[in-house]
């Protein structure tokens, strides 16, 4: 662990790295003026700072993974430290801590500024017409957890018609995939399309925690998309929230744009005494509008403090950068620093692809869908690839399902449950088998074979 400390103050890693990264998340900063709202002082502050923060520790830690074994395998340096009574996954160990000890340092320093920071030009923003600071501290500056209305059974929904009519007509195997996907969607838009002059009632259970948010201001966030787009481009919405038939009910008219998230307080105790929350959606304009089942509707409550939430943030930021060090530090333990380089470097590639990836998964075909049935063809290399993508893709979800930085710029929650499972999932899972393989692999290979000649 120290010989990759005392390597990276030789090369000057540690210094040049520190120097980018409080230029880049500190300096550049200063120097950009946001305008003036709370969510463009996020943009420009809290999401952009973490972005470069994660790319360039990701960056150095594969370049240093790789190039602190490689070179000294390539070197004969590490004949002189084999040749200890030291194993050699013992050595491979050791690098792999000094290398995430080098990125918590760096990482805790850089977090600690960018916190310090979001703090003080917090203070600056305006409070009038509209009082940013209290935006701020509201929605962006807290730790917020969601909660929604429960999924409807859509898939045993699906199935149930499909079976239905299948019993009354008979169908081409090869349009079944197409036809269940069409039933699907006219399943779906049951639940959330709203027509024009109708009404969409949600009701959202608040659980155990109804105790805990009595006399507590919630937020609605709700989004839909519009069937067609008028000359204004918004949409005349009436929100009543509160038991149904009750005085207390509360009503809200507002004209909505689509396709964007729209946030707003309601007063507290709006909930019946069971905990359930309703929230009925009137549709007053002309066209029809969609709630989307994931996101279309959502309550979203006070969790806990920033500070807290900012740090389980970076603790999965962490939870990236020993996944990278393990994949470094694997491929350098049996190709030379420039293909160790490549090889970790074209992962991260394919790993960041995962879209293209996912929609050749669920049209079952590389070749892409007919356009006149919509239903996708097949070929021999479907039958190879489509297997092999499907892996990758499960693979990847370990890691990208995890977005601290989305979480921290909008608010939201990240929970010690979601940071246990990062860690698990992203280090011992899938970071523990990366690195089995690097020390079994390094462990059986011979070095002195790998030996530059002089």
């Amino acid at each position: 662990m120290f010989l990759t400390w005392k390597a990276a103050f030789r090369f000057r890693l540690f210094w040049v790295l520190a120097a980018l990264l409080m230029g880049s998340v500190v300096v550049l900063p200063l120097l950009l003026k946001d305008d003036g709202t709370a969510r463009g002082f996020t943009q420009i502050l809290l999401t952009y700072t973490l972005s470069v923060i994660t790319g360039l520790l990701g960056l150095s830690t594969l370049w240093l993974s790789c190039g602190t074994l490689a070179r000294d395998v390539e070197e004969a340096q590490i004949q002189m430290i084999v040749v200890k009574p030291i194993a050699r996954w013992q050595i491979w160990l050791g690098k792999w801590l000094g290398i995430m000890a080098l990125n918590a340092t760096l990482l805790a320093l850089t977090g600690g500024c960018v916190y310090a920071l979001l703090q003080w030009r917090a203070q600056k923003l305006p409070t009038q017409p509209v009082d940013q600071q209290a935006i701020l501290r509201n929605e962006v500056l807290v730790a917020r957890a969601s909660l929604k209305e429960k999924m409807p059974d859509i898939e045993g929904n699906t199935d149930r018609i499909m079976a239905a009519r299948l019993k009354d007509a008979t169908a081409n195997p090869g349009n079944l995939k197409f036809v269940r996907e069409q039933i699907r969607e006219q399943v779906k838009s049951v639940h959330q399309v709203v027509a024009p002059n109708h009404l969409r009632r949600f009701t959202i259970d608040l659980g155990w925690r109804k105790d805990s948010l009595r006399d507590t201001p919630l937020f609605v966030r709700l989004r839909f998309n519009a069937a067609s787009t008028n000359a204004l481009g918004t949409y005349r919405v009436v929100i009543e929230a509160g038991p149904a038939e009750s005085p207390a009910r509360r009503s809200r008219t507002d004209y909505f744009s689509a396709d964007t998230f729209h946030e707003f307080t309601i007063p507290p105790n709006l909930f019946d005494e069971a905990g359930v929350l309703t929230i009925d959606v009137q549709n007053r304009s002309g066209v029809a509008l969609l709630f989307p089942l994931e996101d279309g509707m959502e309550v979203l409550y006070r969790d806990g403090s920033f500070a807290l939430n900012f740090a389980r943030g970076l603790g999965i930021i962490f939870c990236w950068l020993a996944l990278m060090a393990s994949l470094g530090l694997a491929s350098a333990s049996f190709l030379s620093f420039p293909v160790a380089a490549f090889f970790s470097m074209s992962l991260l590639i394919v790993g960041l692809s995962t879209g293209t990836l996912s929609s050749a998964v669920e049209s079952g075909t590389v070749m892409g869908a007919n356009e006149e049935t919509g239903v996708a063809g097949s070929s021999a290399v479907d039958y190879v690839l489509i297997p092999f993508f499907k892996s990758i893709v499960g693979v990847f979800k370990l890691v990208q399902s995890f977005s601290p930085i989305d979480a921290l710029s909008t608010g939201r929650s990240i929970t010690w449950g979601q940071l246990g499972l990062a860690f698990t999932q992203i280090v011992l899972l899938l970071g523990g088998v990366i690195s089995l393989a690097g020390i079994i692999i390094f462990t059986r290979r011979e070095l002195a074979s790998a030996q530059t000649s002089s």
